[in-house]
């Protein structure tokens, strides 16, 4: 499916990510783990191509230098330089940290905002989707995406990205600032869209606790360095990750 092959992003002369190299295969839920300032928003952008934009974005108004080495593999071809709107042709799509949400508009508009790639079938058949996968979104479709609660929003952000039919789906700390009843809600979904969407997940956040147990493999980045791979299993059994992100 995908394939990051050792990644260096740079911004100015600050190292943001160091010789990352992962793997995502068609059908698997993959986390990666890591502290605030690990790397991690700096490693779905890239995959997801945002990194260019912010790159084009610095250099247009001459602000600091953006470098990306390395090379991103995607079904067989090198996509590192491809644009986000490219990447989000070939099925990649992020669902970004804090929601991003249209605030002034409905629930339902910034649920068809995110059909813009989808055919008018599509668009029908995800939506009625995602409104069973989040029923609690159904009495909210009229409300302004301002005044949905944190968690609310979250379904919403997630139920936009499923809107753009995506086969990679790029989670990004899906979980932040969310009670424990809504994150158990959030992360129940994620091995719905693999089995029920045929999608696989990216899904990077700061605490594995929550989201190990719907993983297939982890990665767990510190300071920008991938420092640890693994099964879930195989990391379950790992006191040093035990102690740093289950807090045991």
């Amino acid at each position: 499916m995908i394939q990051a092959k050792n990644l260096m992003v740079f911004f100015e002369n600050m190292l943001a990510l160091n010789n990352v190299s992962l793997r995502c295969g068609d059908g698997q839920i993959v986390g990666v783990f890591g502290t605030n300032s690990a790397g991690k928003s700096t490693l779905m952008h890239a995959l997801s191509g945002i990194l260019l934009d912010i790159r084009r974005k610095e250099e247009t108004r001459g602000g600091e230098r953006v470098t990306l080495l390395g090379e991103i593999h995607y079904e067989g071809r090198r996509i590192e330089e491809s644009a986000p709107d490219a990447r989000a042709r070939m099925g990649i799509i992020l669902c970004p940290e804090r929601r991003r949400l249209f605030p002034e508009s409905t629930v339902l508009e910034n649920l068809k905002i995110g059909a813009y790639l989808a055919t008018g079938r599509q668009t029908r058949d995800t939506l009625d989707y995602v409104l069973d996968l989040f029923p609690a979104l159904r009495k909210l479709l009229k409300r302004p995406a301002a005044l949905l609660s944190g968690g609310e929003q979250q379904m919403a952000a997630i139920g936009r990205a499923l809107m753009a039919q995506p086969r990679l789906l790029l989670l990004d700390e899906p979980l932040l600032g969310l009670a424990p009843f809504v994150q158990r809600t959030i992360v129940d979904v994620i091995p719905a869209i693999r089995s029920e969407r045929r999608a696989s997940v990216i899904v990077v956040e700061q605490y594995a606790r929550p989201v190990m147990p719907c993983v297939d493999y982890a990665y767990i980045l510190e300071t920008g360095s991938l420092v640890l791979e693994g099964t879930r299993e195989e990391l379950l059994k790992n006191p040093d990750v035990t102690a740093a992100y289950f807090g045991t």
